[in-house]
C-alpha cells in the first residue's frame, strides 16, 4: 500500500518475483481499458513476466464498486494460492483495501428517486451545497469524503435520506467478517512529504510528455463518456476533461492536476496512518525489498490458513 507516486508498482513487482507471487491490482482506475498514461499503468515490459490481475477488465463506461472488487479479489486469492503462489496486493485505492481486510458494511439499497433529488440539488446549488447538507446529518462522513467526490457524497446522503440513519451509523454496526487469510501489510512512502510532492509533479510532467492529453482526447471523442462517470472523475482525467471542454488551458490543467494529486496523497496518508501491524518502508530505500521478504519469511511462509 502507499500514496500515489511512492513506488508501489516497482516494489510490488520485485516482491512478487522474489516470493513467487502474482499481483492483484488495488486501483479503481487501472481496471479501465484505454486509461494507461494517466494511471501510470505498468506496461508488459514493466510487469517483467509477473501476472497481473484486475487491470484492463472494464470499459470506461462501466462502474466498478468496492463490493465487486472484494468478491473478485477473494476469488483470486483462492485461485493463486491453490497454485502454490502468493497473492501480492499492490495499489492505492484505500477503500478497496478496507473492504478486503474488514468486509463490507450492509447499506440500504439504492433509490433512484432519492438520487435524482440529490442530483437536482447539485445542478441548482452545486455539489458544495450537497456536501454541506451531508455535513448537517453525518459530519463524520462529510469529513471523510472530499467535496469533489460527488459519487460518495451522493451515496452517503442517499443512505441517510432513505433510512433516516447516517452512513456512519451503518458502518459502526459493520460486523467483522473473519479473514480467510493472514495479511502481511506493508506501506511504501517517503518520510519527507516534500519529496513526494516533487515526485508527483515530475510524474505528471512525464505523463504530459508521453501523450496524456491525446489519451484523454481519445476518451473525449468516444461520445459515450461524460464528466459524471467514475472513470472520468479519476484524478488527472477529471482536470484534463475540463481542459478539453474549454474551462481552462493546459497550464492551468497541469496546476490543477498536481494539486488534486497532492490532495489524494494526503487522504491516502490519513488512512494509512490508521493501519496497525503494518511495516513502513522508505521510498527509494535500498533495503525495502529485503525488509519485505524478511517480514514475510517471519510468517514461516504460512500466509494462508
Amino acid at each position: 500500500m502507499g500514496p500515489t507516486a511512492s513506488g508501489k508498482t516497482a516494489l510490488g513487482i520485485e516482491a512478487a518475483k522474489a516470493l513467487n507471487g502474482e499481483i492483484i491490482s488495488v486501483d479503481s482506475a487501472l481496471v479501465y481499458r484505454g486509461m494507461d498514461i494517466g494511471t501510470a499503468k505498468p506496461d508488459m515490459q514493466e510487469r517483467d513476466g509477473v501476472p497481473h490481475h484486475l487491470i484492463d477488465i472494464l470499459e470506461p463506461t462501466e462502474a466498478f464498486s468496492a463490493g465487486q472488487f472484494r468478491e473478485m479479489a477473494l476469488g483470486l486469492i483462492d485461485d493463486i494460492a491453490s497454485r502454490g503462489k502468493v497473492p501480492v496486493f499492490v495499489g492505492g485505492t484505500m477503500l478497496y483495501f478496507h473492504v478486503l481486510l474488514n468486509g463490507m458494511a450492509t447499506f440500504p439499497d439504492a433509490d433512484e428517486k432519492t438520487r435524482q433529488e440529490i442530483n437536482q440539488q447539485a445542478q441548482t446549488e452545486g455539489w458544495q451545497a450537497v456536501h454541506d447538507r451531508l455535513n448537517e446529518v453525518d459530519p463524520t462522513a462529510a469529513a471523510r469524503i472530499h467535496p469533489n467526490d460527488t459519487q460518495r457524497i451522493q451515496r452517503a446522503l442517499e443512505v441517510y435520506l432513505v433510512s433516516n440513519r447516517s452512513q456512519t451509523s451503518w458502518l459502526s454496526e459493520q460486523s467483522q467478517q473473519p479473514l480467510l487469510f493472514q495479511p502481511c501489510k506493508f506501506v511504501i512512502a517517503p518520510s519527507d512529504r516534500a519529496k513526494l510532492h516533487e515526485k508527483i509533479a515530475l510524474r505528471f510532467d512525464l505523463m504530459l510528455e508521453n501523450g496524456f492529453i491525446d489519451e484523454v482526447q481519445a476518451l473525449f471523442n468516444r461520445g459515450d463518456l461524460d464528466a459524471s462517470m467514475p472513470a472520468v472523475r479519476a484524478v488527472g482525467y477529471r482536470q484534463a476533461w475540463s481542459c478539453l471542454q474549454g474551462e481552462y488551458d493546459q497550464v492551468m490543467l497541469r496546476e490543477k492536476a498536481i494539486v488534486a494529486t497532492r490532495r489524494l496523497a494526503k487522504r491516502q496518508f490519513t488512512w494509512l496512518r490508521q493501519q496497525t501491524d503494518t511495516v513502513w518502508l522508505e521510498t527509494g530505500g535500498e533495503s525495502a525489498l529485503d525488509q519485505l521478504i524478511k517480514k514475510y519469511g517471519n510468517l514461516n511462509n504460512k500466509a494462508f490458513k
